[in-house]
Parts: C-alpha cells; structure tokens; sequence
C-alpha cells in the first residue's frame, strides 16, 4: 500500500450511511410518471400512432444507451483496479437496474411495433441483396435481442458480484422486495479476504469479455436500432458515436448523483469535492472526445461527397431539423466544453449541475435527430410535442424507480473496498485459493 493512501474510514460509519432510506417521495413520484407516460404510450401503441413508437424508439436509446454505460464505467474502475472512485462506483452500478425494463422494451420493439420503427421493414425486396440478407426479418430480430441480452446478463453479473461483497459484511437491511436476493448473496459468503481476492478475480473475468462485448455490442445495436432507419446510409464511426455518448450522460448523471446522495446521505466524508472533481474532469474529457468523434464523422463525410452518405447529414441541417442539429452541438459540446475548462466550475454545484444538464439534453436531443428525420424526412414542422413529451416523462420516471428501488435495496457504497484492511492488496493480483501473489505475467 502507498504511504500515501488514505486511512480507511470507519466501517460502522460507512454502513449506516449507506443503510439510510431514500425515502418514498422520489420513488413516488417516478412512479407516477412511469404509470402516465407508460399508459399514454400504451394508448398510442393500441391505436395504431406511430408517433407513440417513435417517441419510446428514440428514449430507449437515451435512456438504455446511457444506463449501459454508467456500469461499464464502474466496471472499468475493477479493470484499472481504480481506488479513486470507491465512494462513489455504486451510484453507477445502479443504473443496471434499468436494463431489465429495457430489454423488455427492445423485445416490445422488434416484435410488436417493427412496422412502425423500422420504415424498410415492408420494403425490404427493394433494398440491395446485401442489405436484403443484413436485415432480414428473422436475422435482424434475433441478432439485436440477442446482443442486448448477453450485454445486459455480463452487466448483471458483475453488478451482482460487487453488490455481494458489501451485503456480505454488513448486517441485515433494505427494501423487502430484495430480501431473498440478500440472502443469497450471503448464503455461502466466507472469510473476507478470501472473498475479496476470489470476488476480484471473477470480476476481472467478467469485465474484460464485458469491455469487448459491450463495445462491439453496442456498435451492431446502433446499427441495428438507428443507423439502418436510413437504410442507404451507413457510416463506420457511427456506432462509436452513439455508445460514447451514452457515456458522457452517464458521467454527467453522475456529476450529479455524486451531489444528491452525498447531502441525502450526509456523507461529506466518504463522498468529497475530491470526487467533484475528478469527475468533471472526466466530463470535460469526454465532452471533448465526443466533440471529436462526431466532428470526425462530419469531416469524412464531407470531404468525400458521396450521396449515400451525404443525403443523412444534409437533411439534418435543413428545414425544420436545423434548429435541433444546432442545439445538439451547443449542448453537448460548445457549453459544456468553455464551461468547464475551470476548476471552479466543475467544483461549484449550480455551474456542474448546468453544464451537465446541457450535456444530457444534448445527448437526448440527438438521439431524436438520429430516429425522427430518417423516418419523416423533409417535413415543415418537426413533429415534437405531446407524444415525444409523455413518452419521455415516462421513461424518466421508469429510470427513476428502477434506481431508487435498487439503492434502497443495497448498500449505497462499496463498503468492503472503503473499510477493509485488505483492500489495497487487489492491487496485486493473487491466487483466491492459496492467497500467493500470482507472478507479474499471470
């Protein structure tokens, strides 16, 4: 261990603290949202409006996009063997409770309401036979259910796995409805150290095939589910587009998760403005990254002029469209970047908060670009309104008690890697069975 790390806090402080209950006017008020925006959809689904669906389309890749990614950014914390976000990686973990909700809305997708997403679904014979064969019914419907749900197993997997360890060393407490889950999670729980290292091991395991899978995965769902809306265009960056900006709305829910549990929870100490930091930095960071995929996949497109690719980038600078294409590029990136080039600004709450509001709306407000102009194409009035609105309300409020379900379910903190006296050992790998270092080429 560095002479330089931190004491650990103590672990009956870190147990409370996280043991306190959210409390149910959050949790009541999601669901609220959940029912009406949900009913709505429902409704609009039932009467044959294709409006209801593209609105849950063009959400579902907001909020599934976003979630996805908030747990692999935890899990890429157990690859780096990070120590710096042990305070605050649960808060990611529990965006994995929304993937459950998710899957069941992609399978609603593609098996109920194809023929109002995908515009080539009935006009698939006058497609190219490569295009034919790439999306044909059959091969479209399995591949995309089945790449989200090997994504959304690892995802669940891991989380498990992370949650268990702090369940296991601490006593009894969290909502009833997961009681049987924590009892499982402690049923064969052994000596800590022990669990630690096997744990740890297990976990390396999971997020390196997660890493890969989730990159690759995500790169044919952004095919599958935007990119192929417009079955003429097809852009080699666009999958990376899509999944790094989930990404950066998972940093900026982040920025301010961080804010919210540390005064709900009165954690000054175990969530500190060292965090603050850190991770506006990461979201200026990926502010900038996201700049540069999106202006990259512009350039190239520009600069070779070819129409199948050009006729998707100019009719979103067009029209009614325009105004949304502009918003998009000043939230995400042009505020958000001059915004947090300070350290003030990314300390100070009001400013983080701001600036991750305009990223997130952002993101949302491009993912509507990437479903709604390839299905309507050149219209006068861009068809936002009730529809998009409820729908949207409705996810929110979905995401929001899926999430307050899961932290008040769980420990709110990785309890065993803040407190344990081994916690720094992970840093070199060992063997679980015998508890020798592993040699560095293992």
């Amino acid at each position: 261990m560095s002479a330089h790390a931190p004491a650990a806090p103590d672990r009956e402080r870190v147990i409370s603290a996280g043991a306190t209950p959210m409390g149910g006017r959050i949790r009541s008020v999601s669901l609220i949202l959940a029912v009406l925006g949900l009913a709505t959809f429902a409704y609009g689904a039932a009467t044959g409006n294709s409006r209801a669906w593209h609105a849950f389309h063009f959400n579902w890749l907001f909020f599934t996009v976003a979630s996805s990614a908030g747990v692999m950014f935890a899990a890429a914390q157990r690859i780096t063997t990070a120590r710096w976000s042990r305070g605050v990686v649960r808060l990611l973990d529990g965006m994995v409770s929304f993937l459950p909700f998710a899957w069941i809305g992609l399978v609603l997708m593609v098996l109920a309401g194809r023929e109002h997403l995908y515009p080539w679904w009935n006009s698939l014979a006058s497609l190219p036979h490569e295009k034919q064969v790439y999306l044909g019914h059959s091969f479209f419907t399995i591949r995309s259910i089945a790449v989200f749900t090997v994504i959304a197993i690892l995802q669940l997997w891991y989380v498990w796995n992370a949650v268990r360890l702090d369940v296991g060393i601490s006593p009894e407490a969290g909502s009833s409805w997961a009681a049987g889950l924590r009892a499982r999670m402690r049923s064969a729980f052994g000596e800590e150290r022990r669990e630690l290292h096997s744990t740890h091991s297990i976990q390396g395991k999971i997020t390196v095939w997660m890493a890969i899978i989730w990159g690759f995965g995500w790169i044919v769902l952004a095919w599958d589910q935007s990119m192929t809306l417009d079955p003429m265009f097809f852009s080699t960056m666009y999958g990376w587009q899509v999944f790094m900006g989930g990404w950066l709305v998972a940093l900026m829910a982040l920025s301010g998760l961080v804010r919210f549990w540390r005064n709900r929870l009165g954690a000054e100490d175990l969530i500190t403005e060292t965090h603050f930091h850190d991770i506006g930095k990461l979201c200026f960071a990926f502010v900038a990254f996201w700049g540069y995929i999106t202006f990259a996949q512009y350039l190239v497109i520009w600069y070779g002029n070819v129409p199948e690719e050009t006729h998707f980038i100019r009719q979103r600078l067009i029209g009614a469209w325009t105004p949304f294409t502009v918003a998009v590029g000043m939230l995400a990136f042009v505020v958000p970047f001059f915004g947090l080039l300070s350290v003030k600004a990314k300390l100070y709450s009001p400013t983080m908060l701001l600036f991750a509001a305009c990223g997130a709306l952002g993101i949302y407000l491009q993912r509507y670009i990437e479903v709604y102009p390839s299905v309507y194409g050149s219209v006068s009035n861009a068809p936002f309104g009730f529809w998009e609105i409820a729908v949207t309300l409705g996810f929110l409020g979905v995401w929001g008690f899926c999430y307050t379900a899961f932290m008040d379910a769980f420990p709110k903190f990785a309890t065993l890697l803040l407190t344990s006296p081994y916690r720094d050992e992970v840093q070199v790998p060992v063997d679980p069975k015998t508890m020798e270092p592993l040699p560095a080429h293992e």
